[in-house]
């Protein structure tokens, strides 16, 4: 098993940044791939972002892409999303997912953190 605990979120104003966390514990080599999802109030849940553990490439949803970044340390089992240039529709729940490979799909996803609210005022 894989435990994912994230942190970090909190209300900004439009424009600001916030730095979201997530660490893992347990059997964390089965989480090659830690990926960062968001869910908005009556929206399904959506991709924003992964990276691989091993080789550290990362992928971006292209309404994130060039605002938001994802890195990893792994000798603290901690991916890290940073969220810069916020917006008030980048408002919802973000998860943190852990799975053996990459995926835009929440269900190719075997690990979930608890999620952590962001909030963007405008």
């Amino acid at each position: 098993q894989v435990q994912l605990v994230e942190s970090g979120g909190g209300l900004v104003q439009a424009g600001g940044s916030l730095r979201l966390s997530c660490a893992a514990s347990g059997r964390t080599l089965s989480t090659a791939v830690m990926g960062w999802f968001r869910q908005a109030p009556g929206k399904e849940r959506e991709f924003v972002g992964g990276i691989s553990r091993l080789t550290g490439s990362t992928y971006y949803a292209d309404s994130v892409k060039g605002r938001f970044i994802t890195s990893r340390d792994n000798a603290k089992n901690t991916v890290y999303l940073q969220l810069n240039r916020l917006k008030p529709e980048d408002t919802a729940v973000y998860y943190c997912a852990g799975g053996p490979r990459f995926s835009y799909t929440n269900s190719e996803y075997n690990y979930w953190g608890q999620g952590t609210q962001v909030t963007v005022s405008s």
